[in-house]
């Protein structure tokens, strides 16, 4: 065994690889850019270099910095975790020239498999069945096209040089193949350096399924049964499980047999997957889509559901630093069983926008105020998360993984669900309430999935309103700091004029009026009277030009006015109270002032109407962040009278285009004067390798554009106006 290993990575999966050396005894080396310089994986290895600035070029993907990192830390070996260099066979053989063990795979199989071309053809021949599509190398724009057309739509735009979902594209429409096809080449070359494309025939509602292979350098190939990868957003897992669902005893068996054949055609040396597309009503049919030479992030439940005889569970880790060192496997294909069920939730720096139905997922930044990751029997969580950890859209958006193992699938998926709920995660949108919901649709609990499922019933996973009661406790908060510092102790006397309830003599308290607003929502306003501890609450929307509405008369009862109702109206017969009893209490755990005492943030238990609701909370500038059941909501101050002279509670002109997420200006099709129409492409936004294309909202002028190739946007800025022409009609 290796004395001294560098990991070649960052976030989460370092973390999980570092821990693993230090119970095997072995000494750990972490390397970090300037951004991770306090990160998680820093502080877990025994020691760490840096490599330099945070753009992964400049670090993670630096061969020659990260081969002089484990020089200079006397590494004898490198584990690539997955990502950055794990499938670079230019590395691989660096590391070999260097004379540094590579944990992984020969150079040689990680160029072919990660040739998805020459994957196909090598495992073609090895009698594996592949999926139909174009043949050949290098194809230019036109002969992608000419074989989509033979093949026939829809097709599926694949880079042969990567995976993760990046650069890939689904053609439904001819017209669309040259703007798709440019597409993913940009997203290609980004991701991985070479923009070569393959096409391939598009399977309507298939199943993703792989197959986890351990192969050890003197010629024993095993398969340690498949994983279900099927829940899929922008063609990235989310939520895995092994076993899959689907499979029988019989198809498991032939299709990890046509994995170990897959792994020998390329003379497989280590830990890594073969995967499959299988179509859903004939499992019997299922075709190689490609091999990845590294670990899977999601190999946990491979590692929680699979056991071998006389030695229980595996650590896939483990056993790639042993194979790397030259050992055997020390057991055999009958060896392994399948032992209860595991399912996987990825946690990912997300925003989710609902728009005409369908829902963006946009990547998110932000610095972590507050952080609470759940434990419990069944659950295991990798993170690279602390409090503190400042989040940016220079990589990967996965933050970390939520496992949960159960005797059989409906205990593993209500376990997982009650520890998305115990997640807490505040100070930047993470995607955890949805992976919540998702996890609790039908489908889900049935296993009747597909890799679109995601993508048609997202809209309905994705909450259209933010609960009152959230208004409600971030309005009691504001409230509460509005309090006199201190009481005087048990029965002390405080100075009534200090109370924000507006006190005098023979009147009745006051309503105090709080504006707030969350990212993507209309703005709000919350009025209460009485102290925190025991207050009436009414919360109303602004109404369009962000004005206040009247406030309640005393006693009023009525019911919440609905859009466009005049306050008073009562909304109709059955609607929720307008005004409610409300009591916020902070207990003492949280801290003097509700200040955080701890990573998982302060606390505050608020009774809404008689229910009971615990938030994780964090002040964040005027305002705070809410965190409950997985869900978390930046709840901030609003200026209704700066959002009128802005022209409405919206703050942007119909016309104005704004980046949906902070990130980096690649494409710019337009130009100041230019007629587009509605839907029109006219600026592309990168963030995390992922593209996102704004468009046109209707047919007009562009009259402004601020943003040119290589600007660096933030969330919410303005990058163009584009000027209706029934405007520049009447102008």
């Amino acid at each position: 065994m290796f004395e001294t290993v560098l990991v070649a990575n960052r976030g989460e999966i370092a973390v999980r690889v570092i821990r693993t050396l230090r119970r095997l005894g072995v000494r750990s080396v972490a390397v970090f850019s300037d951004a991770d310089a306090d990160a998680l994986h820093v502080r877990e290895a025994d020691t760490a270099v840096r490599l330099g600035p945070a753009s992964p070029a400049e670090s993670y993907l630096s061969l020659k910095r990260l081969l002089d990192a484990a020089d200079r830390a006397g590494a004898q070996a490198v584990h690539p975790g997955y990502g950055f260099l794990a499938e670079n066979a230019a590395f691989a053989r660096a590391c070999a020239g260097a004379g540094l063990v590579f944990i992984g795979p020969p150079a040689g199989a990680i160029e072919l498999m990660g040739d998805k071309i020459r994957a196909k053809e090598s495992v073609r021949a090895a009698g594996v069945p592949v999926v139909p599509g174009s043949v050949g190398s290098a194809l230019t724009d036109t002969q992608l096209i000419d074989a989509a057309r033979e093949i026939g739509m829809p097709v599926l735009l694949k880079p042969s040089a990567g995976g993760g979902g990046k650069g890939m594209r689904l053609v439904r429409e001819e017209a669309r193949l040259a703007d798709e096809i440019a597409a993913a080449r940009r997203e290609a070359r980004g991701a991985f350096g070479d923009d070569t494309l393959l096409v391939e025939r598009w399977i309507d509602r298939p199943r993703h399924i792989e197959i986890q292979v351990l192969a050890d350098g003197h010629g024993q190939v095993l398969h340690l049964g498949e994983r279900e990868c099927s829940l899929q957003r922008r063609h990235q897992k989310i939520i895995e499980e092994a076993p899959s669902p689907l499979l029988d005893p019989a198809t498991r068996a032939l299709m990890g047999e046509a994995a170990v054949q897959a792994a020998r055609s390329c003379g497989y040396v280590g830990a890594g997957t073969v995967e499959f597309i299988v179509p859903g009503d004939d499992p019997a049919a299922y075709c190689f889509m490609e091999m990845n030479t590294r670990l899977q992030v999601e190999h946990p439940v491979t590692e929680l559901a699979v056991s071998v005889k006389d030695r229980g569970r595996l650590d896939l880790v483990e056993w790639q630093l042993r194979i790397a060192a030259g050992e055997h496997l020390p057991f055999g294909q009958d060896d392994i069983a399948l032992t209860g069920h595991a399912v996987e939730a990825r946690l990912c720096a997300e925003t989710a926008r609902v728009s005409g139905g369908t829902v963006d997922f946009l990547p998110s930044a932000g610095t972590v105020l507050a952080l609470s990751e759940p434990d419990g029997e069944g659950v295991r969580v990798d993170s690279g998360l602390t409090v503190g950890t400042e989040v940016g859209t220079v990589y990967d958006p996965m933050l970390a993984k939520v496992v949960a193992h159960g005797p059989d699938r409906p205990t593993a998926l209500r376990r997982l669900r009650a520890a998305l709920a115990r997640t807490t995660v505040l100070g930047l949108d993470t995607n955890t309430g949805f992976l919540r919901r998702l996890a609790a649709h039908p489908a889900v609990v049935s296993g009747d999935l597909d890799t679109g499922l995601v993508d048609r019933e997202a809209a309905a996973l994705v909450p259209a309103a933010v609960p009152d009661e959230v208004y409600a406790a971030a309005a009691l908060l504001r409230q509460a700091a509005l309090e006199p510092g201190g009481s005087g102790g048990p029965g002390g006397w405080v100075d009534p004029f200090s109370v924000p309830t507006g006190w005098r003599l023979g009147g009745e308290p006051a309503w105090t009026v709080h504006h707030l607003r969350v990212p993507g929502h209309a703005p709000v306003t919350v009025r209460v009277r009485g102290r925190a501890h025991d207050a009436e609450v009414w919360v109303e929307e602004a109404d369009a030009g962000g004005a206040a509405a009247p406030a309640p008369v005393q006693g009023s009862t009525a019911a919440r006015s609905t859009p466009g109702g005049a306050p008073g109206d009562g909304g109709g017969e059955g609607a929720e109270p307008r005004i409610v009893r409300a009591r916020l209490t902070v207990p003492p755990a949280s801290g003097p002032g509700g200040l955080p005492s701890g990573g998982g943030g302060a606390r505050a238990v608020l009774d809404w109407g008689g229910v009971t609701h615990t938030f994780a909370y964090a002040a964040h500038g005027a305002g705070h962040w809410l965190g409950r059941d997985g869900d978390a909501w930046q709840v901030a101050d609003h200026d209704p009278v700066e959002a009128a002279l802005r022209g409405g509670a919206a703050g942007t002109h119909a016309g104005e285009l704004t980046a949906p997420m902070p990130g980096t200006v690649t494409v710019v099709k337009a130009a100041v004067g230019d007629e587009v129409t509605a839907g029109q492409g006219l600026v592309v936004v990168e963030a995390m390798k992922m593209e996102h294309v704004i468009s046109a909202p209707h047919d007009g002028t562009v009259t402004e554009l601020d943003v040119a190739p290589g600007s660096t946007v933030a969330m919410d800025q303005l990058l163009a106006v584009v000027t209706p022409r029934e405007t520049e009609e009447r102008a």
